[in-house]
């Protein structure tokens, strides 16, 4: 079967690997429909690293993931064949403190799909079939589209970070970054209730994306003196020239978040303002238990169809890399199709 490939800096390649030989005990096979390319997809290829991952091995990306079960081992007793399922693809040691205080996320030994974290390092799931511990099986209500299922992971990464900033409701947002995770803090913040949400960038097709998901309006930051007052700001760009600039015009008793990866090492951002106007600064990492609720949002109509721009099938994944990587040219979320490979349910 096909596997979506990274061996090194600029080397992406469609790999053949061997089909799953079986189904261990409290594990399914998951047949994936579509995977979502995500930021550290594109690093592992771009730069052989992802923040302080880096890469030593050649390794299947993908964990933005759709699709259904194929087969279930004999002691996995609440799932069936044919489910339409997304993955949570971490898994905590369960042991540390942070398990152990339902902050699984923040595992120091956190295995995630496409991670080159740990050595060896832990496939993904841009292949055809993949054996899944059932504990990661996230069953989907069968009205939820599979393609709008592979944003689960994002969702659930843009929930985390709302509720990193507490009550969203009548307050003021802004969000400095509309890729796809701050495209999806817009669309969640006015789900949530935000009376008024603007959604700020630097090139005119994210901030469409955003308008399409929900932002009251969209500002470009490079044609503009000063950003409007907002209560509570996420910072999803990982720009260290734009958090200083969110900083500069927040008000005072403002709420950050930073949501968006800083590039790893020594950066200049001027957070001076932070003390004298006693802007409360939160960090924001993956999620855990939000993706219950990420699945919900889906459930009950949450449209999320305005991020997912392209489709490619799994042999143009170089093209869909491309494409990805090019969010000045419209890229929203680029979704690698699987279904018409071989043996599709």
């Amino acid at each position: 079967m096909k596997a979506v490939v990274v061996h090194g800096v600029a080397d992406l390649r469609i790999d053949e690997v061997p089909e799953p030989a079986h189904c261990p005990p409290g594990s399914v096979i998951v047949e994936v429909d579509y995977g979502g390319i995500c930021g550290s997809d594109l690093h592992y290829v771009s730069h052989g690293s992802a923040g302080t991952s880096v890469l030593r091995h050649p390794l299947v990306l993908g964990h933005e993931l759709s699709g259904r079960i194929a087969r279930i081992a004999d002691d996995v007793l609440d799932l069936r064949v044919g489910q339409p399922v997304t993955i949570h693809p971490g898994t905590g040691c369960g042991e540390c403190r942070y398990c152990q205080g339902q902050l699984a996320h923040l595992c120091v030994r956190m295995r995630y799909f496409g991670s080159a974290a740990h050595d060896p390092h832990t496939d993904g799931g841009f292949v055809r079939r993949k054996v899944v511990p059932a504990s990661q099986i996230r069953p989907l209500p069968p009205w939820v589209d599979l393609r709008s299922a592979a944003v689960v992971e994002p969702l659930s990464v843009a929930l985390h970070a709302v509720r990193r900033a507490g009550e969203l409701a009548g307050k003021t947002v802004l969000v400095n970054g509309t890729g796809p995770i701050g495209a999806l803090v817009v669309a969640i913040a006015r789900r949530l209730g935000a009376a008024q949400v603007y959604a700020v960038d630097i090139a005119s097709a994210p901030l469409a994306i955003a308008k399409a998901l929900g932002a009251h309006e969209t500002i470009d930051a490079s044609t503009v003196s000063e950003l409007p007052e907002a209560e509570i700001a996420f910072e999803a760009s990982g720009s260290p020239a734009g958090l200083s600039n969110v900083v500069r015009w927040l008000p005072r008793r403002a709420t950050l978040v930073q949501v968006g990866n800083l590039p790893v090492g020594a950066v200049s951002v001027d957070l001076s303002a932070l003390v004298s106007k006693e802007i409360s600064y939160l960090g924001s990492f993956r999620f855990d238990r939000e993706i219950t609720d990420a699945i919900d949002f889906l459930a009950t109509g949450l449209d999320v169809t305005p991020l997912i721009t392209h489709v490619f099938e799994v042999a143009k994944a170089e093209e869909a890399f491309a494409v990805a990587r090019d969010r000045a040219g419209g890229a929203g979320k680029v979704l690698l199709d699987f279904t018409s490979e071989p043996g599709h349910l």
